[in-house]
């Protein structure tokens, strides 16, 4: 890991470990709820060791309206890591991959049938978080980021690219739907949870689109070297520079799109964490 990582990572681990002891405790009393199930155990498997960058943004999010530690934010924060990791489960399995974050990925270790039925038991309870809210916005935004994470994850699928090159426009549309969607979904949840009012709702939601576009096409510029299906698809013979060099420049692009939308809410501590995360996901090694 290069030295303005590991300077960045020293610096945002003091920021931020509050909000991850946060986030980590509320997992583990969610998932005490499910003690007595079958689940229990794969669950705790399945959601062990993430970055949870995701319910991250979504509480700091709500801190920029001036929302912050109580249960309302918190459960909205554990869906949707939830859908996170329903979404690696099936991902893993479409790509057979063998690993994830340094072990066996999970149908690895518990098996095809175990890993479709944990992940329908992960959805189900995120429906029971959702219910929880009686604004009827919650519910329905985990609903379209499920959807549009599905819509993108089957796009990549019907992608061959032996026959078949995207251009810029399809390329977006799919990490869009893919990715970026559940980094929307955590920001507009932090802002629903914290009572945003509507002009700075869109101002988090559009932030959260485009860091999550940012986010994918960085994670696309380290990958490039592989067989990723995505880049794959995009490459043209004799033109990976260029296409290369555009990418570099989309990321960054993107990431100025989600800084300028903070600049429309007030100034506070978690706005400057917010700006700094930018400025990391475009930059980071890993």
């Amino acid at each position: 890991m290069a030295k303005k990582d590991l300077e960045f990572l020293d610096r945002i681990e003091v920021k931020t470990k509050d909000y991850l002891e946060r986030i980590n405790g509320a997992i583990d009393g969610e998932l005490n709820r499910y003690s007595d199930s079958r689940f229990h155990g794969p669950l705790k498997y399945a959601l062990d060791g993430g970055k949870r960058i995701r319910p991250l943004v979504l509480l700091l999010a709500a801190e920029t309206v001036g929302h912050s530690d109580d249960e309302k934010v918190l459960d909205a924060a554990v869906a949707v890591e939830l859908l996170h990791a329903e979404s690696i489960i099936h991902d893993d399995i479409i790509d057979q991959e063998a690993s994830r974050r340094g072990r066996a990925a999970f149908h690895v270790k518990y098996g095809y049938s175990t890993s479709l039925l944990t992940a329908d038991f992960v959805f189900a309870m995120i429906l029971a978080i959702a219910a929880r809210y009686p604004d009827r916005r919650v519910a329905t935004t985990i609903s379209n980021a499920a959807m549009n994470m599905c819509e993108g994850e089957y796009a990549e699928l019907t992608i061959d690219p032996e026959v078949y090159k995207l251009d810029w426009e399809e390329y977006l549309e799919v990490i869009s739907k893919k990715t970026a969607a559940l980094f929307e979904t955590a920001v507009r949840l932090g802002g629903l949870a914290g009572g945003a009012s509507p002009e700075k709702l869109e101002a988090l939601t559009e932030y959260g689109r485009y860091l999550g576009i940012a986010y994918q096409i960085h994670d696309d510029i380290l990958d490039w070297g592989t067989e990723d299906k995505i880049t794959a698809a995009l490459k043209r013979k004799g033109e990976e520079r260029l296409l290369l060099a555009r990418l570099q420049s989309m990321r960054h692009s993107y990431a100025k799109k989600a800084k300028d939308r903070l600049a429309l809410l007030d100034e506070s501590a978690a706005t400057s964490l917010l700006r700094e995360l930018t400025d990391f996901s475009v930059e980071r090694d890993f």
